[in-house]
């Protein structure tokens, strides 16, 4: 598969961010099949807003698409991600380690979240992506200044990591590649790492 050759995304976690980034997927014309814990019906107005390039389903639904991307509070991805077979499937985590209410980090045993959130969809292939903007500046046109939005990106994957920076590219972001899981998963994450809610744009 390449960025080209992708014509659905599957969205786990229909709140801000799993919003901004369908906006930005049914406006470079990819099919959009969102999901979150209340079922499609909950979904019906944001669908409706997206377009015909939308629409809802369940988790499962959600993650029988080209690509999976998931964006769920920190304390329920487990139970939003599990009873599916995630082998060999390309999922772009865009999640932050936070435990609501108080906005406190996760205990994450000396890992990062990414490398913590490998193990919620084994046989995955993991790339972070897209969680260190915020969702009103991920939705806004990425095209500023002259130049695009960069979209940092990390994993231990190199296909996978190719394929998801040729979406961001599609979508007319820049992407950065960051390295590994345990070096740029770092460096993305929220709270600890350098590069959240920092909004870089890439001239030329």
């Amino acid at each position: 598969m390449n960025s080209s050759t992708i014509q659905s995304v599957g969205i786990i976690g229909a709140g801000a961010i799993g919003q901004a980034i369908a906006k930005q997927l049914v406006r470079a014309g990819i099919d959009v099949i969102l999901s979150n814990s209340r079922g499609p019906a909950s979904l019906a107005g944001v669908v409706d807003a997206l377009g015909p390039r939308a629409s809802a389903g369940t988790p499962q639904q959600a993650a029988r698409a080209d690509i999976v991307f998931v964006s769920v509070n920190w304390g329920r991805l487990p139970e939003a991600l599990a009873g599916i077979d995630w082998t060999g499937r390309i999922v772009i985590d865009a999640n932050n380690p936070v435990l609501l209410p108080g906005y406190r980090l996760a205990e994450l045993g000396g890992r990062n979240s990414s490398q913590v959130f490998a193990d919620f969809v084994p046989g995955a292939r993991v790339v972070k992506a897209f969680n260190t903007l915020l969702a009103a500046v991920l939705a806004s046109d990425p095209r500023e200044g002259g130049g695009r939005r960069v979209v940092f990106q990390s994993g231990d994957d190199r296909e996978a990591k190719a394929v998801v920076a040729g979406l961001i590219e599609r979508l007319g972001f820049a992407g950065i590649d960051l390295g590994s899981l345990e070096v740029g998963g770092a460096l993305q994450q929220f709270p600890g790492g350098v590069l959240p809610a920092v909004n870089l744009v890439k001239l030329g």
